[in-house]
């Protein structure tokens, strides 16, 4: 296999792994990947403000189910938060 060949190998692979940001759903460590803040701080100071999305728990009965967020909203809250 050549170099070429290799690449485009693993870009379709890396292609078929990926959701369309209007429909993939983030936990707290992609949050933080997008804002460019530590876990913690995400954590601690960010999911918990009143104005940020409010999260998806698709297992409700558990008291500490992870939360998870649209990534289509997490965008444009933080794009809300521009300053002009």
């Amino acid at each position: 296999m050549t170099e070429k060949e290799l690449l485009a190998a693993i870009l379709q692979k890396l292609t078929e792994r990926m959701i369309p940001i209007e429909v993939d759903l983030w936990d707290t460590e992609h949050v933080a990947a997008y804002l460019k803040r530590s876990y913690t701080t995400v954590r601690d100071k960010i999911i918990v403000r009143p104005d940020f999305p409010r999260p998806i728990k698709l297992n409700a009965t558990q008291e500490r189910a992870h939360p998870l967020y649209k990534a289509r909203e997490v965008i444009r809250w933080a794009e809300g938060l521009q300053v002009q």
